[in-house]
């Protein structure tokens, strides 16, 4: 009979040690790893389910994750061919990475990034908000519908630090309904949406405001405000900052710092808003007059200093022999400055000292998004274990279509190319396979040969010859099924295309080897078919004189 301590003491032998540790050195284990394998930690056990699962784990692993610089490009033409939205990661180690976002669909356009989430726009109905590191998704349906105009650049996404509450905000324009009136490029709504709420909220601006400088200025989110450019007539620079308090629910504006000396060699001054480790930002340079987005000159970078008794505006960098395009929202990461080069290539640069003169010989590339390189984005993100299952309940989420994304025919064509790469892929490993296995028994059967040819330099020839016939093929690497993102796409081809060249070269120089050899033995043989007539020859001859011999002996 089994007894209860013999029970216990069974129980105790089956426990994972590490559920024997406290529970607080057991969660300090775990901020140290990935969100990847705390998934698969989550089904091991319920105890580490509920530590995993705990929310306030789910912070404190949240402020330990490293960041990332989230490369986005936005879907296009290039040709009148369409392509996909892709985004690509770069580690703390300016590594990027090699397959593509799965949340982030092929006609998805990124307006934030927060806390591991991404807030995506459609041309549908519906936003979604998606987990960058657990797949999860929140569709949503938009504040307005028929919206003339609408555009993901007018939609924002945040986190309030206090209420600890995620929220959209969008830019109402004017022109809804097929209707156009006089000031169609202004808004006086913004309305937002607080995840788990039951509907969106409408708040009216103090007056209307330009669309357009939201569009070509950016929004950014820092401790629970919203700020963005607007226009200013009254002001030096005719632009100020606006900010929505998403607490309060309150207007405000700010003027711009005034320190500038423009050239006029150069063209209009341009103003960009920015986030810099967690400040207000105001980027501004004098801009190229045939290319308002080529930047000239110095770039001058000013943060804002929020205190309870003031603000007030510091620059921060002034630089000089400035990149052709300042991405957004943020462009500073770390201790570099991420920016492009042409339209395509993205490179960083050491952010030196506050005043520095940029050398383009010193920059580092990182990553080529040609052709793709129009309107690139640049975000923070983190990989978090943020659920969005507890938002789920709400009235205005909704189910996703079942037909959407790669399913949609306007990519079948994209989707083939990339299935008739797989399939090259899949014929080199094979050819590949089949040449190694031929030259390989070849080799086999010259080596048994050797030893039966007499002739020292011919032996030595053909063995020199034998060598080169056995195909040397680089290690085949297993395929992943993930999808690869555009610019490991690019790399995947080259790499293909060179491997198919090096298939041929080495296809060949086997081909003229075993040619080779085929020569020096028809030579052999034929210097041995020599050797065996003359051999027999001399045999024949002694014979016949021998028959000779004998008559004459008998005719004696």
């Amino acid at each position: 009979m089994v007894t209860e301590e013999t029970k216990s003491k069974k129980q105790r032998n089956g426990e994972c040690i590490i559920n024997r540790l406290p529970v607080d050195l057991i969660e300090r284990i775990f901020l140290g790893l990935p969100v990847s394998t705390l998934l698969t930690c989550v089904g091991v056990c319920k105890h580490w389910h509920n530590i995993i699962r705990d929310p306030q784990f789910v912070a404190l692993h949240l402020q330990c994750a490293p960041s990332y610089a989230l490369l986005f490009s936005p879907r296009g033409l290039v040709s009148g061919e369409p392509y996909p939205s892709d985004a690509v990661l770069i580690d703390e180690a300016w590594s990027s990475s090699r397959y593509a976002v799965p949340v982030i669909g092929p006609d998805d356009f990124l307006f934030g990034s927060c806390n591991g989430l991404l807030g995506l726009y459609t041309k549908t109905s519906m936003i979604k908000i998606a987990n960058l590191a657990t797949g999860e998704c929140l569709h949503l349906q938009k504040p307005a519908k028929n919206v003339k105009g609408d555009h993901f650049c007018f939609y924002s996404f945040g986190f309030h630090p206090v209420t600890k509450e995620y929220k959209i905000t969008h830019f109402l324009g004017d022109c809804i309904n097929g209707r156009r009136p006089h000031n169609k490029d202004r808004f006086n709504i913004i309305q937002v949406y607080t995840l788990g709420d039951e509907k969106w909220k409408d708040f009216r601006t103090p007056k209307a405001l330009s669309l357009i400088s939201v569009r070509n200025s950016g929004v950014v989110n820092v401790d629970g405000k919203m700020y963005w450019l607007t226009e200013d007539m009254s002001a030096n620079c005719q632009h100020s900052v606006m900010s929505f308090d998403l607490l309060e629910e309150s207007f405000a504006m700010t003027q711009l710092p005034a320190a500038y000396e423009d050239h006029d060699y150069y063209g209009p001054r341009k103003f960009w808003i920015r986030d810099i480790d967690g400040k207000i930002c105001i980027v501004t340079a004098q801009t190229s007059h045939y290319d308002a987005r080529t930047v000239l000159g110095e770039l001058q970078i000013w943060t804002l200093d929020n205190t309870a008794e003031q603000q007030r505006w510091s620059r921060k960098y002034n630089i000089k022999n400035p990149p052709n395009y300042i991405l957004g929202p943020h462009f500073v990461h770390r201790d570099r400055i991420l920016t492009q080069l042409g339209s395509d290539d993205v490179c960083s640069y050491e952010l030196l000292s506050e005043n520095f003169k940029i050398d383009l010989s010193k920059m580092v590339k990182l990553l080529d998004f040609s052709p793709h390189g129009q309107n690139l984005q640049s975000h923070n993100c983190v990989k978090s274990l943020v659920r969005l299952e507890v938002f789920s309940k709400a009235g205005i989420v909704r189910r996703p279509k079942q037909w959407d994304g790669w399913e949609l025919k306007k990519w079948e064509a994209w989707e083939q190319n990339l299935a008739k790469k797989e399939t090259m892929w899949s014929r080199l490993y094979e050819d590949e396979h089949k040449k190694t296995a031929s030259t390989q028994s070849l080799h086999a059967r010259l080596n048994h040969l050797l030893p039966q040819i007499l002739d020292d330099v011919m032996r030595q020839q053909i063995c020199m010859k034998n060598n080169q016939i056995c195909a040397a093929f680089a290690d085949q690497q297993p395929r992943s099924l993930r999808r690869l993102n555009w610019v490991e796409q690019k790399r995947d081809e080259e790499t293909l295309f060179a491997r198919v060249e090096k298939f041929i070269d080495i296809t060949m120089a086997a081909t003229q080897a075993i040619e080779s050899v085929h020569d020096m033995i028809g030579r052999v043989t034929q210097d041995l078919d020599k050797r065996t007539s003359t051999s027999k020859a001399g045999i024949a001859s002694q014979n016949h004189s021998g028959d000779g011999d004998g008559d004459t002996d008998l005719g004696l």
